[in-house]
């Protein structure tokens, strides 16, 4: 009986400690963009070394003090999520390619802009809009019943999918132009790009597929009012 009641607490515990990583994602991706974007007004490429900073320490912070297994889940099925994020990634940019094309930089100006826009941004996009809460939420899980049984892990697959959500929804508003019908086109992007992690539990499935979008918007539509915020 006391070691039930104790792994209830244990779990209890994870669960708590996992809500509070989320708050505080839910708390990065708005001020962000809001601080360093909307109030201080940086430039499109400085802001974008801001972000990708701030994420990428965050998610390393995250499974360092929540003692997520890091290198077990780059390892996890690696080989599907690379494959469904490029996938995606595909049926993203097609998505992309339906706005009308602007102009753009050429040489070094542009190769800087795919890899900088389009791979560090886009990449820093899909693991706080995805990887991030997607796996948090399955760590609120671990050890529970539910990630005993195929229909458990579809009803934690469900609340994993509606936290991405939230948070794609928290990242944006932080943007002035997203307070807005806008914010329509990257929650429903959500779903797609939120597909390759969610499958298979591994954080590089969604940058994949999210910067496949943002180098497409890159090469396609430059001056987009849309992929790459702030405009």
């Amino acid at each position: 009986m006391e070691a039930h009641v104790s792994t209830h607490r244990h779990l209890d515990a994870a669960a708590t400690q996992q809500l509070q990583w989320l708050a505080g994602g839910f708390a990065l991706g708005f001020l962000v963009p809001f601080l360093f974007a909307d109030v201080l007004g940086l430039g499109r490429d400085l802001y974008y070394g801001v972000y990708a900073t701030a994420v990428f320490g965050f998610f390393v912070l995250w499974a360092n003090r929540t003692e997520q297994p890091l290198r077990r889940m780059l390892a996890h099925r690696w080989v599907l999520a690379t494959a469904l994020g490029l996938v995606v990634a595909g049926v993203m940019s097609l998505v992309v390619l339906q706005q009308d094309a602007t102009t753009r930089p050429g040489g070094v100006t542009l190769t800087a802009a795919v890899f900088w826009r389009g791979l560090v941004y886009g990449a820093a996009d899909g693991l706080l809009l995805s990887s991030f809460p997607i796996l948090a939420v399955f760590a609120a899980f671990a050890g529970s019943p539910l990630r005993s049984s195929v229909s458990g892990k579809l009803r934690i697959g469900v609340l994993a999918l509606l936290a991405s959500i939230a948070m794609t929804s928290a990242y944006h508003v932080g943007y002035s132009d997203f307070r807005s019908g806008k914010l329509a086109n990257p929650v429903a992007g959500d779903v797609m790009w939120s597909v390759p992690t969610l499958v298979t539990l591994n954080p590089v499935g969604a940058p994949i597929a999210h910067a496949g979008l943002h180098v497409t918007a890159v090469l396609h539509c430059y001056q987009t009012d849309l992929f790459l915020p702030p405009h």
